[in-house]
C-alpha cells in the first residue's frame, strides 16, 4: 500500500484532532493551532496551549504502526531547540510573556481498529 501526500496529510490532522481533544480534556487551554513562523526561526507549532501560568508548545507525531519507532522517538535535540525557539517568536507576535515555556509531545497511534493511543511526553529536552 502506498502512502501518499494526501494521506500523511490527513493521518497529521487526525493526530492533531486527537492530541487537542486530549490535552484540553487534561485541563489545557488551546490558544492556536498549526502555526506558522516565515520569520526566523522558520516553521511550524502544531499546537500552542496554556496549562496554568505555563505556555506548552505541543509537537504532535502520529503514526499507523511503531514498525519505525515510536512517534515521539521522532523528535530529537534539534527539533525541541527549533520548539523553543517557534514558541519565544509566538510569544513575541503574540504579545505574550509567559513566565515559563515547555515543549510537550504527543504521540498518536492509530491502529487498523480501535481505538487511538494516546502518549503525552511533558517538557522534553
Amino acid at each position: 500500500m502506498t502512502t501518499t501526500a494526501a494521506s500523511k496529510q490527513a493521518l497529521g490532522a487526525y493526530g492533531e484532532d486527537v492530541a487537542a481533544r486530549y490535552l484540553v480534556e487534561q485541563g489545557m487551554v488551546l490558544l492556536d493551532r498549526n502555526w506558522r513562523s516565515t520569520e526566523d526561526p522558520v516553521g511550524e507549532v502544531d499546537l500552542v496551549l496554556r496549562h496554568g501560568d505555563v505556555m506548552v508548545v505541543c509537537e504532535v507525531k502520529t503514526r499507523t504502526s511503531e514498525d519505525y519507532g515510536t512517534p515521539h522517538e521522532a523528535v530529537d535535540e534539534a527539533k525541541v531547540e527549533r520548539l523553543r525557539g517557534l514558541a519565544r517568536r509566538w510569544a513575541e507576535v503574540h504579545g505574550a510573556t509567559p513566565p515559563e515555556t515547555r515543549v510537550d509531545v504527543v504521540a498518536v497511534l492509530r491502529p487498523p481498529r480501535g481505538a487511538a493511543r494516546v502518549e503525552h511526553v511533558v517538557g522534553v529536552g
